[in-house]
């Protein structure tokens, strides 16, 4: 019979676990997540649980507009996968991570094994999206988006409805701040895709 995790979740900030002397696999993290499905967690590469509440309505309808919109482009274009914030990746640093929402080219999802697809595939996307929510510390959601770069992304959007800001993380350069733009733009990693900032306000 599986057991549910007690934890005495605050809801406005995330709770960090500190479970390095477990060693979790990956089997062992998704198990984690299906016995605890009212939580969403994350492992960073230091062996810390994150553990984050549900997002709030006005996240969770922020997280669809955005995920339609990849996905509408996604299927019109047709060289590439995206996928959702439920979807989860093992980074090459050991963090295990899910962003808001993320895509990568047909070609390197094709060169993954059926069972790397099924569990936590170990790739970092060329694309991710975090979308700060307000029980995000927006310091923290910068550090996640840096660790993506390091990792491997090519282009990585940070939204920040809260503030009116998106922040780019380019491969090899400093990211840059963009305030209350109207549209942001995949660049030659998602070619021709833009995304209306302002549908998200």
């Amino acid at each position: 019979m599986a057991r549910s995790l007690l934890i005495s979740i605050d809801p406005a900030v995330p709770t960090v676990l500190n479970v390095r002397s477990l060693h979790l696999t990956d089997d062992q993290f998704l198990r984690l997540c299906a016995d605890n499905r009212d939580f969403q967690f994350e492992l960073t590469a230091e062996g810390e649980l994150v553990v984050m509440p549900p997002p709030g309505s006005k996240t969770g309808w922020r997280e669809l507009k955005f995920g339609q919109r990849l996905a509408n482009w996604t299927e019109t274009d047709g060289t590439g996968i995206c996928f959702g914030s439920s979807a989860g990746f093992s980074l090459p640093n050991g963090a295990k991570r899910a962003p808001d929402a993320s895509w990568m080219p047909l070609s390197r999802w094709a060169a993954l094994t059926r069972e790397q697809q099924e569990k936590l595939a170990p790739v970092c996307p060329d694309f991710v999206v975090e979308l700060r929510s307000p029980s995000d510390r927006l310091p923290d959601v910068r550090r996640k988006m840096t660790e993506y770069m390091e990792n491997g992304a090519r282009l990585g959007w940070l939204l920040d409805p809260l503030k009116r800001r998106v922040y780019i993380y380019r491969t090899g350069r400093a990211a840059e701040c963009l305030e209350n733009p109207d549209y942001i733009s995949g660049e030659d990693v998602l070619p021709a895709f833009k995304f209306n900032f302002q549908e998200i306000l």
